[in-house]
């Protein structure tokens, strides 16, 4: 259903544009599967309908164990993988190093299940037309982007850090060190890889709106994820898992933090 719809949109525009500009006003019709096919329309987008379809069922490599996004508590694995090739890309197309990368848990609308990975399963887990960027930030701005990822959500997948919260929901205390456990500088200039929906609204973390000098990559985010799974079927290696224990939460803390009821 969803191929239909797609396919009629896109003939549609391209029809309104050979017959050029026409004002006309807007009226909302329901899409339902009670709706009759054109047969002309169905004939010109049959073509174009199957090499979709087996487009999508084209396989790309063996993930054995998944990569989910994480439930209650758990961390979210799918996001980490995601964070990581994006980070691993925008070095290679800057050039230099790029020491931190997030991605937003709510822009993951499936998991990668266990088994065959085809192409229809990552359109499921990223099915926005997001764009790589690069931007520089303070390693100050990269701790309170950490940090407001926790508050507001328990922690957004991110690259590149480790973040502990110890405590307890009455006095808790965050501490965000690089990957490595080395000290972030508050002063130092860094260079971070995120969406251009993430650059551009922040997703309720306004401190990413402050990128600077940002970098376009002109890689859709979903094609990242496309290559990186073709480049390890290429290879004949499985998915796997990426290192974990990028958040930890002391005894209480993360309960806390989902019942709204710590005090930071």
């Amino acid at each position: 259903m969803k191929t239909r719809v797609a396919l009629f949109l896109l003939l549609g525009s391209l029809l309104a544009a050979q017959a050029g500009p026409r004002l006309e006003r807007a009226q909302p019709i329901p899409v339902v599967d009670s709706i009759a096919e054109d047969p002309a329309v169905a004939k010109v987008i049959a073509p174009l309908a199957l090499e979709l379809k087996a487009s999508f069922g084209k396989e790309l490599v063996n993930c054995p164990a998944g990569l989910m996004k994480g439930r209650f508590g758990e961390e979210n694995l799918l996001g980490y993988w995601i964070s990581d090739l994006m980070r691993e890309r925008a070095q290679q197309v800057v050039g230099a190093p790029v020491k931190f990368a997030i991605t937003n848990a709510g822009g993951l609308r499936g998991n990668i299940r266990p088994g065959i990975v085809k192409i229809a399963d990552i359109y499921e887990v990223m099915p926005f037309e997001n764009e790589l960027v690069v931007a520089e930030y303070t390693g100050a701005e990269v701790v309170q982007i950490v940090k407001d990822g926790i508050q507001r959500r328990g922690g957004e997948p991110c690259s590149g850090i480790r973040a502990k919260v110890l405590g307890t929901p009455e006095k808790p205390e965050i501490i965000v060190t690089w990957a490595d456990g080395s000290t972030i500088d508050p002063t130092e200039i860094v260079r971070v890889a995120l969406s251009d929906y993430l650059l551009s609204s922040g997703d309720n973390i306004s401190t990413l709106r402050k990128g600077r000098r940002p970098i376009t990559t002109g890689v859709p985010l979903r094609d990242l994820l496309l290559d990186g799974c073709a480049r390890l079927g290429k290879l004949k290696a499985p998915l796997i898992a990426p290192s974990a224990q990028r958040f930890e939460f002391a005894p209480g803390i993360y309960q806390a933090l989902r019942d709204k009821k710590i005090a930071w």
